[in-house]
């Protein structure tokens, strides 16, 4: 028989466990609720991740910047030159001005003798208006009976026809300008006087896009024999649905292709034939890694955005000495000769040490996010420091994001793409387009070459 004290104390000690079973499951919620708080007061945006600008729900204030502040001031710099308006040497119009009578007393001096003194130019363009060319055959027969008839020139094809500049102008401002088709037609008739439909616009674009072809295929084919080749992608809308516009490009190329998908099926069909020995430079999105190629670069702007990222979640160190790691790489690829990356470099190894002494440090299994970068560094680890043996290899994607990124701006500013080969279309053309600027060539020249082409 229990005596009332071992009753007391039984039950207490029930009371006991039962509350420590509690403090157990509210330990183990409130370590939940602490890192959805985390998530949720650490907010992925442009400065710490791969997310664009324009999906920021606020703009983040410019101190959050992974760019660090320099020692010069804003503005121009000291020994700067600067621009001013000048004189032609030439002008196309002279206009002599003289004096007829003296303000002081009133006498003709029209017929006396004149010395030059000073000019001023002004700087103008002429109205602007169309002008129609009309192209006449004639027939004649021949003393043997044959009738000979003119052929019309190459290219007029029809009774009438826009000619090549205006096909020039209509794909600068719509690829170009990003120009939608509205306003295209508007200025078109304001500023040009010329009469065109938003179909005429279309057909414009088509017929340019369509002797842009052996342009374009030129251009995949130089980047395809590069020895350094950047590559991203984006998602765009179609006709409402997700699509995609890939871009491969070079220091003096840049091919754009639409697709319907985002996995390999795309770079198959883009870069078969790829060269066996270039490096691929890009942001660690899995597709590109089956991309036949010798090695690849991961770019380390967005491995920086996401350490930033994961040191505002968690707070802790190894994010920021994984980015300095980084920094320090930069600032050691600066310094190289070109005969410093075909040498052992005691600072290299330095370096990789550091990488793997970072990727092989046991973090807390709580910091689930950071856990799964390092896994993912560790599984590309060779991947990181590329541009340090490659005197060519950039550490960066930017000029592949910069290549990709006008696809963004033509739908912020004229809205989706209404059908595929409307796409196509501004792909082939603004492949042609960077590609003229990243050879430092004019824009609306190169195009009117195109557009001069009989090849349709």
């Amino acid at each position: 028989m229990k005596t009332s004290d071992q009753i007391i104390i039984e039950e207490l000690h029930r009371i006991v466990l039962m509350q420590a079973q509690e403090i157990t499951r509210l330990m183990k919620k409130i370590d939940v609720l602490e890192r959805e708080l985390a998530r949720l007061t650490t907010r992925k945006d442009s400065n710490n991740s791969s997310m664009p600008p324009s999906k920021d729900e606020n703009r983040p204030p410019r101190t959050s910047s992974l760019r660090e502040k320099g020692n010069r001031k804003a503005g121009g710099q000291p020994g700067h030159e600067g621009k001013t308006l000048e004189m032609a040497e030439t002008p196309d119009e002279i206009i002599e001005h003289h004096s007829c009578f003296c303000p002081e007393c009133g006498k003709d001096v029209s017929d006396l003798p004149f010395e030059f003194c000073g000019k001023r130019q002004v700087i103008d363009i002429p109205t602007i208006k169309q002008i129609v060319t009309e192209h006449r055959v004639y027939r004649c027969k021949c003393t043997c009976g044959k009738v000979v008839e003119s052929d019309f020139p190459a290219g007029v094809d029809s009774p009438v026809r826009y000619g090549k500049n205006i096909e020039t102008l209509i794909g600068y401002l719509s690829v170009r300008q990003y120009l939608p088709f509205k306003r295209l037609q508007e200025m078109m008739n304001d500023v040009f006087a010329v009469q065109i439909s938003e179909g005429g616009l279309h057909w414009l674009l088509n017929r340019l896009a369509m002797k842009s072809a052996d342009a374009y295929e030129m251009i995949r084919q130089r980047v395809l024999h590069s020895r350094v080749i950047g590559t991203d992608e984006t998602g765009v809308k179609i006709n409402g649905k997700n699509h995609w516009f890939w871009t491969w490009q070079n220091n003096r190329a840049t091919f754009i292709a639409p697709s319907t998908n985002r996995g390999t099926t795309t770079i198959i069909e883009n870069m078969s034939g790829i060269s066996g020995e270039a490096v691929l430079v890009h942001d660690c999105w899995k597709a590109h890694f089956q991309t036949p190629v010798k090695t690849h670069q991961l770019c380390t702007a967005h491995l920086e955005r996401e350490t930033k990222y994961l040191e505002e979640l968690y707070k802790v160190a190894w994010p920021v000495r994984f980015r300095n790691m980084l920094r320090e790489a930069y600032k050691l690829k600066k310094q190289f000769a070109p005969a410093d990356y075909y040498y052992p470099n005691h600072l290299c190894s330095l370096l990789e040490k550091e990488l793997d002494n970072l990727l092989s440090e046991t973090l807390d299994p709580k910091h689930k996010e950071l856990i799964a970068f390092q896994k993912r560094i560790t599984r590309y680890r060779d991947y990181v420091f590329t541009f340090l043996y490659h005197p060519n290899v950039p550490p960066d994607n930017n000029g592949s994001e910069r290549a990709i990124r006008n696809v963004k701006v033509k739908q912020k500013i004229s809205g989706q793409f209404k059908i595929f080969s409307a796409a196509e279309n501004f792909a082939i053309l603004r492949s042609i387009i960077d590609t003229a600027i990243k050879n430092n060539q004019n824009v609306l020249q190169a195009l009117n070459v195109i557009a001069d082409y009989r090849r349709i």
